[in-house]
């Protein structure tokens, strides 16, 4: 399970359903709303028969899984989730029942519900081998209202987790916000499910193993992960059989034979059976079923089972007792696959597409452009003939010549940024050149892929004769032309030409077989008016591991003892208006009060728009504050960041920048830098409020005070770097290349 999935989950709906609830509890009489709660049940039951409550695929082996320690087949874990004072008063009953079947448990306790929980009978549940956890902080629904509540309680929570000595948490309702998380000081969580329709965020983690949430902070205080550990964030516990609340109550079971099915079907594929018992409905003293309570004996048959069933086949850890497992397998596996692709090396690999022949068409310059470079050098590795046509750089590269493998063909056809003729003159050219290319070429070499780099999207049409003769044709979206045309021209939205690029955008989708974007935002955007989902595969910009090599963020505060050392401030890409020098030049000012050693270096192409600021230096007193390096391949760009003291992208506001995901965020987290990025949608798709510096969109003296906020606090920043770093580590090249990969060979299965 991608935990980014869950975090996408209709978490304030939920939320939104709870708070009716509770405002209608009060002037619903008690045994209404249990029967129209039930009547909602009874038609979720049938309507999930297919998925619940076994989920065809959840029991798909981790990756690298080597089992359970000891050779145990399966794993047992017990909870007890305490709601009420009949819970606190049923604790003592539910520990002797676990002990006398031979289980050890944890009991879950709300910090400030409706009960006080003592601190002897804490001391008695650990005392005789239990643990105990934390249950989220009031247990009403609200902890995940916004961000800033949830950070506020956060720190509450912290102080039970240390007060308490637990190190697990759970929160109220099954809600769950799994990046906001990293907050708390914990090992483990158990806020999700592998299949549960019947909870208010129903979206399930679609596994019956535990698996690993990457972020968190450099150190912790607490339990959680402490500096020097190989791997930050903690183990996400899912629940895998249905609540006892759900089966006894809800669904007005009187057995416990879905418990033991769903047990039977875990223990076969060697998962982990994970229950939540609450000691709040369970009827010690007459052992009966009256829609509020359930029989105890129903436990004791559900413990006894396994007990007897699976006697010695089973582990029964305590929750933290496992996550501190699992932690130490998922880091000596990362170790393991590390030395496994260090021995192998590439030439090993068995390569699926070994021999296949590719075409490339991109209306850019070859080796500069980089996501081209690393998908053709990709293919290459992978044994695929692979001939690139491009345009030829003011005739200063060869027309033909080999790139690292790649065979490039360049055209000669002047690239410049004018009005809207002059680009459709450019892109019609270029559109029938590669078309006669490619025509010609496929009569020979008989390609059976045709990779095409936009933009312009009707470059796509430049393979029709490849594809006539049974070449499989991938559009790779790089930007929407749409959104992009409309930040660069300043049209309406609504213009005959916006919508003309929107429709030719449907066409050029619509002609390739696979389209490859590079972020779920822009994913979500083409197929929203252009295909089906299930057509678009994301690959990000990662930056190529082997240029840039990974760094750990330093903390260098000498910077501030020290202000006659340049603090050095980058900005490195595309120097147009609306990816904002201007606003960069502008911050550098107000800057230079508070640390009159900044300096900002400047790494890319040259336009009338950079000139025009660059003139305004002078003026400004900026002259000696500005060097510009000129256009940089690759290695000059892993320079300036190693030297660099902060990254910026200081974009303006508009249309394309609200939905655009800079690759230069990842390259400055790959050489742990800071990065300054603005709060825009494509960027908080992927990275949370505190795993980056946001600016606000378009504002320079917001981005001058987190220039300062940069120089001034050190700590915190190399904190928050590690914390991007975990989200960088979720999307290398190599997870992305696997992904473009896996697209190729899709397309080469349908051949």
């Amino acid at each position: 399970m991608v935990t980014s999935e869950l975090d996408n989950a209709p978490l304030q709906t939920a939320m939104l359903r709870n708070e009716v609830y509770y405002l209608l509890k009060p002037v619903i009489p008690a045994t209404l709303r249990r029967a129209l709660r039930q009547r909602v049940a009874s038609r979720i039951r049938e309507r999930t028969e297919a998925t619940w409550p076994i989920l065809p695929g959840s029991e798909r082996l981790p990756q690298g899984w080597s089992g359970w320690p000891q050779g145990r087949r399966f794993a047992v874990v017990i909870t007890h989730d305490v709601e009420g004072q009949r819970g606190v008063d049923n604790c003592r009953r539910l520990m002797q029942l676990d002990m006398e079947m031979g289980f050890a448990s944890s009991f879950n306790f709300i910090p400030e519900g409706s009960y006080d929980t003592p601190r002897d009978l804490r001391h008695e549940l650990t005392g005789n081998g239990f643990e105990v956890g934390v249950h989220d902080l009031r247990h009403d629904g609200r902890l995940f209202r916004s961000r800033k509540t949830f950070s506020r309680k956060a720190s509450q929570i912290n102080s039970y987790l240390r007060d308490w000595n637990a190190s697990g948490f759970r929160s109220g309702f099954m809600l769950h916000k799994l990046d906001w998380l990293h907050e708390l000081d914990i090992s483990y969580d158990m806020s999700t499910f592998d299949t549960d329709p019947f909870e208010p965020q129903p979206d399930g983690s679609h596994t019956i193993f535990p698996f690993w949430v990457n972020g968190g902070p450099v150190s912790r205080n607490g339990n959680g992960s402490h500096a020097g550990d190989k791997t930050l964030g903690y183990v996400e516990l899912p629940y895998t059989l249905a609540q006892d609340s759900t089966l006894f109550l809800l669904l007005h079971e009187t057995t416990p034979e879905i418990w033991l099915r769903k047990a039977d079907w875990i223990a076969a594929h060697g998962g982990m059976v994970l229950v939540n018992i609450h000691p709040d409905y369970i009827d010690f003293e007459r052992d009966r079923h009256n829609g509020s309570t359930y029989p105890a004996r129903l436990v004791r048959e559900f413990l006894s089972y396994l007990s007897r069933r699976y006697a010695g086949q089973f582990w029964n850890p305590r929750p933290a007792e496992l996550a501190r497992w699992y932690k130490e397998w998922h880091n000596s596996k990362l170790e393991r696959e590390s030395r496994r692709l260090e021995s192998n090396g590439r030439s090993q690999r068995f390569r699926p597409l070994q021999g296949r022949r590719a075409a490339v068409v991109l209306f850019s310059h070859y080796p500069a452009d980089p996501r081209p470079r690393r998908a053709a050098e990709a293919l290459v590795s992978e044994g695929v003939s692979v001939d690139l046509i491009c345009l030829q750089e003011e005739g200063s590269e060869p027309r033909r010549e080999v790139v690292n493998g790649v065979n490039v063909k360049r055209i000669r056809l002047k690239r410049r940024r004018s009005g809207k003729l002059r680009y459709a003159w450019q892109y019609s050219a270029f559109l029938l050149i590669a078309m006669w290319e490619l025509a010609l070429r496929s009569l020979r070499k008989r390609y059976q892929f045709v990779h095409v780099h936009n933009m312009p999207d009707i470059l796509v049409f430049s393979a029709l004769v490849p594809k006539l003769l049974g070449a499989r044709v991938v559009l790779d979206l790089h930007d929407p032309m749409p959104e992009l045309m409309e930040a660069i021209f300043q049209l309406p939205p609504h213009s005959a030409g916006v919508r003309m690029l929107k429709a030719m955008e449907k066409w050029s989708i619509a002609f390739s077989d696979s389209v490859i974007t590079v972020s779920s935002t822009f994913k979500n955007l083409f197929s929203s008016r252009s295909c089906s989902p299930e057509k678009i595969h994301v690959v990000l910009n990662s930056p190529d591991e082997s240029i840039f090599k990974f760094q750990v963020p330093r903390v260098e505060v000498d910077r501030i003892n020290h202000r006659s050392r340049p603090f050095v401030i980058l900005y490195h890409g595309s120097l147009l208006k609306r990816n904002g020098f201007d606003l960069a030049v502008s911050a550098l000012e107000q800057v230079l009060s508070a640390v009159p050693s900044a300096r900002l270096v400047v790494c890319g192409k040259s336009t009338p728009f950079f000139e025009s600021v660059m003139n305004s230096l002078p003026s400004r007193g900026l002259s000696e504050k500005v060097e510009y390096r000129g256009a940089c391949q690759l290695e000059g760009i892993v320079e300036a960041i190693r030297n660099c003291d902060v990254g910026i992208i200081p974009n303006h506001r508009n249309i394309f920048t609200e939905l655009n995901t800079p690759t230069r965020i990842f390259e400055c987290l790959a050489l742990g830098k800071p990065v300054i990025a603005p709060r825009a949608r494509g960027i908080t798709d992927y990275f949370g409020e505190n795993e980056l510096i946001y600016f606000e969109l378009g504002n320079a003296k917001d981005l001058a005070d987190q220039i300062n906020y940069i120089h001034s606090h050190p700590d915190q920043v190399a904190q928050t770097v590690s914390r991007g770093q975990q989200i960088y580590f979720q999307h290398t090249w190599r997870v992305e290349r696997a992904q473009l990969i896996n697209t190729f060979l899709a397309s080469h299965a349908s051949l």
